[in-house]
């Protein structure tokens, strides 16, 4: 039975809507959780896939959270051995900085819902295909990363050029959070630190607007996020072939 490492970072973003999916898949599921265990150093040559979640800490602060370093390192190891590998949000920009791409603070806060519109690579993506020619998606990040050299550009949106890449033929990074559900957008809207993040980078936070786009658009995300994430399950049971990384060193 293949296994999936999971790296949590807080709490409040769990893996929403992808959780039952993988349980419905038969895959077992091993949780890291870096907000109680920040000393975690899993072997990630015993699973077969790895979902990086998002958080509210960034890239650059490696010096005052120590587990970034080892979740990196993880990263890279499961590109060495060819294994599927999922990041979402921080977990995309983790991934996109592994592959050298450099994650910086972005102009504004991407959040609540927002058009999404696929290149041509992402409407042919084996995974992201579902997505279609658009869609609406939801989104909460402050950085964002740089496509990296050797990945596909997938997804862009109006105020974020890079909103999704893939490199090889299964490691994936999503800026969006298509694993949100109505529960969830409503705990993240009740979270008073992630709303005190927002009105000091001078974001409105029209906390009802975003819960009547969530009622108009949540149905469609979650049936395609379920397409979308089930794609990527597929990849986790295949037995993947080695890629070679060039060396690099996260201290």
């Amino acid at each position: 039975m293949p296994r999936i490492q999971v790296f949590q970072h807080v709490a409040a973003e769990p893996l929403g809507t992808l959780d039952p999916l993988i349980r419905r898949r038969g895959h077992r599921i091993r949780f890291t959780n870096f907000e109680r265990d920040p000393d975690a150093a899993p072997n990630m040559d015993r699973y077969r896939g790895l979902v990086v979640l998002g958080g509210p800490m960034n890239v650059d602060e490696c010096d005052r959270r120590a587990h970034l370093r080892t979740e990196l390192r993880a990263i890279e190891r499961m590109l060495e051995l060819g294994r599927p590998v999922l990041g979402i949000c921080l977990g995309a920009q983790l991934l996109a900085h592994v592959l050298g791409a450099p994650v910086r603070r972005h102009p504004a806060p991407e959040v609540g819902w927002h058009p999404l519109a696929t290149t041509d690579a992402g409407r042919g993506d084996p995974v992201l295909a579902p997505l279609g020619d658009a869609a609406p998606v939801f989104q909460w990040h402050r950085y964002s990363f740089e496509v990296p050299r050797e990945a596909v550009h997938l997804a862009r949106s109006p105020l974020c050029e890079p909103q999704a890449f893939r490199f090889g033929d299964n490691a994936y990074g999503f800026q969006f959070h298509l694993e949100m559900d109505e529960a969830l957008i409503e705990r993240w809207l009740a979270n008073p630190r992630y709303l005190a993040e927002l009105a000091a980078d001078g974001h409105p936070t029209d906390i009802e607007t975003i819960r009547a786009q969530t009622r108009q658009h949540i149905a469609t995300m979650k049936a395609q996020s379920e397409a979308v994430f089930n794609r990527f399950l597929d990849l986790v049971g295949r037995p993947q072939r080695r890629i070679t990384l060039p060396s690099r060193e996260f201290g």
